[in-house]
């Protein structure tokens, strides 16, 4: 200890984050500015998820990455009831939502549905991404949020 006050506590290593090739950093560091970021190929302008180092429409390498509006359509879902990794333990049963985004070429992210009427999910609502960083860790998350006519739910 140092100081009038306990040290803080280090970041946990958390199963989440960029890999060890860097090739996701960029959408890692979105994450952490608040924004949403997907590779788009700025020879062709297709958009490409996950992560590439290669376009797969015209192979041209190194596509960059944009900052995408985090607003979509439920494509699928799956409620899961055993928490895959220690870090959901507290939150089972829990949605995972793949959600579609227009404003990316129609591209899928896969999500945590969150929010009190995560259970009523259904194929083609509207959801809201939102950023999150856990309590401990080192990068956020995204998750979704259901949309109502007024707006996104709280």
């Amino acid at each position: 200890m140092s100081g009038s006050g306990p040290e803080a506590a280090p970041p946990r290593d958390l199963p989440w984050g960029p890999a060890e090739d860097g090739l996701d950093r960029p959408y890692w560091d979105g994450l952490v500015s608040g924004e949403l970021r997907l590779q788009r190929c700025g020879q062709c302008g297709v958009w490409i998820w996950g992560p590439q180092w290669i376009c797969g429409a015209c192979h041209t390498f190194d596509p960059g990455w944009q900052a995408v509006e985090p607003v979509g359509t439920v494509y699928s879902w799956a409620r899961s009831h055993y928490p895959f990794i220690t870090e959901l333990a507290d939150r089972i049963p829990y949605v995972t939502v793949l959600v579609e985004l227009p404003a990316a070429g129609h591209r899928r992210v896969l999500g945590i549905l969150t929010g009190d009427d995560a259970e009523a999910v259904r194929i083609g609502e509207r959801v809201v991404g939102h950023i999150e960083l856990d309590e401990g860790a080192t990068w956020p998350l995204l998750r979704w949020r259901r949309e109502t006519i007024e707006g996104a739910r709280s």
